[in-house]
Formats: structure tokens, sequence, C-alpha cells
């Protein structure tokens, strides 16, 4: 493992300060916040950020208490720290009794020793998991300039969205942020920024390095979530290639606000199968102003897989995407 300064900030302007002088002074940084992924990629000495190798200083956020915790708005919406655990999300009443979607996605993540240490701004803002990446291949995502999984191993690769880079988006919970318009809170050396979740996440025909907009010297303070009607149900559902302990082949996030039997309004976002969060708006507006019976559900998954792109060995994804989306929607239905 490569010799690195560790550094214990008190705040996140003490922390961003760190991480621009160490950056003006060309040393490369990341920020920990569980760091159950950081570990291993520096152990691995795979770049965090592309083609920086691993890093010179690690900016431990753990000290810094305006980061950790759930907090009820004034505006009636919540915001989650960005250094607040999973199992502390998934256990918090608010966010399961308005939220639903969000609290199942945080107890899907992973076993749950470390989702006790795992933090909601470390699994959004996780490196991806293509196998090539995280074996040293010189991809995109490592500084390269190819996708190794166009033309070998991509059966857990994307049928949405890819292009040049295949990854799929590592994280269980931002799908269900995205299906609440959730807000991102970040700091950096030019201020904080609030950014939804277009502008947060980025596609690879964008910019095939990343999969998110934050400069090196910025940090995902906390993610705000916006009131949420009462009228709203929402659930969210995943499917693995094993039994636990590792990523969504393919998962889904839905958001019904409904009167009485009519769904008013719905959001649907994907995760495992594209590079960012993937919402499928056709499919939401068929179900707008409708009662939601299983046709319509059926019709619904047939939408929200419309386009898709699959790769040589993944077309299984496909049908698969369809019927979890079907069956969720029938779910947060009730």
């Amino acid at each position: 493992m490569k010799t690195f300064t560790n550094r214990n900030p008190e705040s996140v302007g003490h922390a961003v300060s760190i991480a621009r002088d160490a950056i003006g002074g060309g040393r490369s940084v990341v920020f920990a916040g569980g760091g159950t992924d950081l570990l291993q990629l520096v152990k691995e000495r795979i770049p965090n950020r592309p083609g920086s190798g691993a890093p010179d200083v690690i900016i431990n956020l753990k000290g810094i208490a305006e980061m950790n915790g759930v907090s009820r708005r004034n505006d009636g919406g919540l915001a989650i720290g960005g250094l607040t655990s999973l199992s502390a999300v998934s256990a918090n009443t608010d966010v399961s009794a308005r939220y639903n979607a969000v609290a199942e996605a945080a107890v899907s993540v992973a076993t749950l020793q470390m989702r006790n240490v795992g933090t909601i701004a470390g699994n959004v803002c996780q490196r991806p998991w293509c196998w090539y990446y995280r074996n040293g291949f010189d991809c995109f995502k490592a500084g390269g300039n190819q996708c190794y999984s166009v033309s070998g191993e991509n059966q857990l690769h994307a049928i949405f969205g890819g292009g040049p880079s295949f990854i799929v988006h590592p994280s269980d919970v931002a799908p269900a942020l995205v299906a609440f318009d959730a807000i991102f809170r970040v700091a950096g050396s030019n201020g904080e920024r609030r950014l939804s979740a277009d502008e947060f996440f980025v596609l690879p025909r964008d910019d095939a390095r990343h999969e998110n907009v934050l400069a090196d010297d910025e940090v995902l303070v906390s993610i705000e979530l916006p009131a949420a009607s009462g009228n709203v149900r929402s659930g969210f559902r995943k499917l693995m290639d094993r039994a636990t302990w590792t990523h969504a082949v393919g998962s889904a996030a839905v958001a019904l606000d409904m009167d009485g039997d009519t769904c008013r309004s719905a959001s649907i976002v994907l995760g495992g199968v594209a590079p960012i969060p993937w919402r499928v708006e056709a499919a939401e507006q068929m179900l707008a102003g409708q009662t939601i019976t299983a046709e319509l559900a059926e019709a619904v998954g047939r939408a929200a897989v419309e386009g898709a792109q699959p790769l040589a060995k993944n077309r299984y994804k496909v049908p698969m995407t369809q019927r979890l989306v079907e069956r969720t929607v029938l779910a947060v239905a009730g």
C-alpha cells in the first residue's frame, strides 16, 4: 500500500481547505466517510479519480458532527447528512414513514456490518464495480481511453445510456433518492452549491471518466428530500446474482402519489442497468390519472424498457427489468 497522509478535519470548511492546499501542492486527495470501498481502492492501488493513482492525502470526515444524522427541514422535508450510516437511514422513522423506498434501498445494501459503517454519501459516490476497472485495466474509469466490456465480459453492464463506457451505477440508494427529486448539497473551494439529480449524476457521453460532477476538492455534505405528501406510497426492489453482499443486477424505485385508487403522478427510477440512476418518464406518464391494474402495470413494465440497447451478454436484463418494474408498481400500489 502506498504511503499517505491522514488528516482529520473538524468542520466541512476545514476539510475543504485541506483538500485545496494539498491539490495546490500537487498532491492527490480523497475524502473518507465509512471507507468501506475507499480502503479497498487504496489497498489495491486502484485510482479513485482517473489518472490519480493511490491518494497522497486521505481526509477523514468522521469527526464532522454536522455531516451526521437525519433532521427535519422547515419546508417539511428531511436533510440526511452525508456521514449518516445506511443502518441509521433505514431505521429512521421519518425516512421509513414518508420515503419508504429510501429506507428499503438503504437496508438492501451489502451486510448489516457494512451498513453500520457505510455512509449514504459513500454509497451514492462509490466508484464502479466493473471487473475491468477493479482489476487494473487501463479503462476510461482508470484514466484510459477504452471500455473493455464492449467486446468482453458484459453480463452485468448497462442496457441504457451506455457509451463510450458501459458501467452501471453501483448505488442502491441513488435511484430512490432520484425518485423523490432529492437535492445534493456540495461544498468545495468555490463555496457551496445545491444540485438536482439531473445535475449531479453524469453520463459517459458527457464525461466518460466520472459518474458525478464532484470536483477533487468537493464533498457531498448532505442530501435534502423535499416534503412528501401523506398520499405518496413508495418501494424499492433489487435483484442480485446471489443472496447477499452484492450489487444490483437490476433495481427499481417507485413512488406513487395516490388519490384513493387513482395515481396522480409517479416516479420510476432504475438501478443496475445504466451508468446513472435511470428515470423512465414514458412509463411514469402512463400511470398519471389512472387506476393501477395488473394490465396497466404490465404495460408500464414494457414502456420502461423501450429503447434498451443490450450488449452481447446482458440481453436477459431487458425482460428482467420489465417484470421488475411491473411487480414493484403493483406492490407499491397495494
